[in-house]
């Protein structure tokens, strides 16, 4: 009398040991790509954050400049032609106030640079493969 598994065909020790490793190695390469790409991303929005927050600055130091020539030229003369040096002023104010809020919202969605996706993908997984060994 033999002794046969209703299972199916038994795969040699061998085969699993070299699909776990292909697949195990298959898997790490996807997560590191993973990583690499948010990495990228979160860097990306940083530098256009700090661009943004570079422009506000140079808008805001002409905005000063305009505003100082408003007020001398307010108390030198008593003439409409302060208030063409007050409109520009006043708008580039405005676009350095618009520049840094931008540059305030890709900051945030930039820092920290880190993989949070990935690493909780990695987690996942690594919950699946403990769960896998614990029911075998």
């Amino acid at each position: 009398m033999s002794t046969q598994h209703d299972a199916g065909p038994e795969v040699p020790i061998g085969r699993l040991v070299g699909n776990l490793t292909e697949q195990t190695s298959r898997l790490a390469k996807a997560e590191v790509k993973l990583a690499i790409r948010e990495v990228t991303t979160k860097i990306k929005h940083a530098a256009v954050g700090g661009g943004a927050f570079g422009a506000a600055a140079v808008l805001g130091f002409y905005a000063g400049m305009l505003l100082l020539a408003c007020l001398v030229l307010g108390l030198a003369t008593v003439m409409p032609a302060w208030i063409a040096a007050l409109l520009p002023g006043v708008l580039l104010l405005l676009l350095a106030a618009v520049a840094a809020l931008v540059g305030r919202s890709q900051l945030r969605k930039g820092v920290p640079p880190v993989p949070e996706q990935a690493v909780a993908r990695v987690r996942e997984d690594i919950e699946v493969v403990t769960h896998q060994g614990k029911q075998s």
